[in-house]
């Protein structure tokens, strides 16, 4: 949808969820020399200010990364990168995936960022600006049809819409099938929200049922506010890299505490 921006939840838990995994599959990428592709189908802005009023209209950061920032060692990568974006853009930035990918890859790997609100593209763009990498304005899922396979061929595709077209829930399944058949050794990565109301259910049956070796790690949280719908935080991998299931038991294990 074009009115979805992410400055409302930036920094919230299910960022902690999924950007701490997946900056930790990127720094496991990275330990081989061989170059990589890094594909991200709904990139929003790239590089967020928690003191912005949208950002503080919800709280969703309060109850996120300001408060668990701790769980992390500062060797974690996902802890490195947010330092580095801090030490660069003040004390209240925040990294999106596509700033994460950035700061974690190499001049020798390939980015791929695909953004439809022009003003989140615009934004995205002028995050982006320091790094090479290349910015769609497009819809994602045309994207990642047009690019796969990509070039390198080894590589990851985060898959992060916002859920509020309603037939994504739908369309996703097919969409991951059809990736999949075009780029059997890629690495896809598919993020939903647990809702109150359910909606991820039926796509997940589908999902798990076609693709019987992917990883499935989901977290769940108290809601930011009163009457918030989303009380978790789902990642769904295929060709999970190897370690992955034991570093999401350990940031498992955190959510568990809150």
């Amino acid at each position: 949808m074009l009115s979805y921006q992410h400055i409302y939840h930036a920094g919230n838990l299910a960022d902690v969820h999924k950007h701490s995994l997946l900056a930790w599959m990127l720094a496991y990428l990275t330990r081989k020399e061989k170059p990589l592709s890094y594909l991200e189908t709904h990139g929003g802005r790239a590089l967020y200010d928690l003191t912005d009023a949208e950002a503080l209209k919800t709280g969703e950061a309060a109850q996120g990364i300001e408060k668990v920032a701790k769980w992390f060692d500062p060797a974690h990568p996902y802890a490195r990168v947010l330092k580095d974006v801090r030490s660069s853009d003040g004390p209240n930035a925040y990294p999106g995936s596509p700033l994460i990918a950035a700061s974690l890859l190499r001049p020798t790997d390939s980015l791929h960022l695909a953004e439809l609100h022009p003003r989140e593209h615009a934004a995205l763009q002028l995050a982006m600006s320091p790094y090479t990498a290349k910015i769609h304005l497009s819809d994602g899922f045309e994207m990642a049809h047009a690019l796969t396979p990509p070039t390198p061929r080894r590589g990851l595709m985060l898959i992060d819409p916002s859920y509020e077209v309603k037939d994504d829930y739908l369309t996703i399944p097919r969409h991951i099938a059809q990736i999949k058949r075009a780029w059997n050794v890629g690495i896809i990565v598919l993020w939903y929200p647990i809702l109150t109301n359910k909606a991820h259910v039926p796509m997940l049956s589908a999902l798990s049922g076609a693709h019987q070796d992917a990883l499935r790690h989901e977290v769940h949280f108290p809601p930011a506010r009163r009457g918030h719908g989303m009380v978790g935080s789902g990642l769904f991998v295929i060709n999970p890299p190897f370690g992955l299931g034991d570093e999401a038991r350990t940031i498992g294990e955190k959510f568990k505490k809150l």
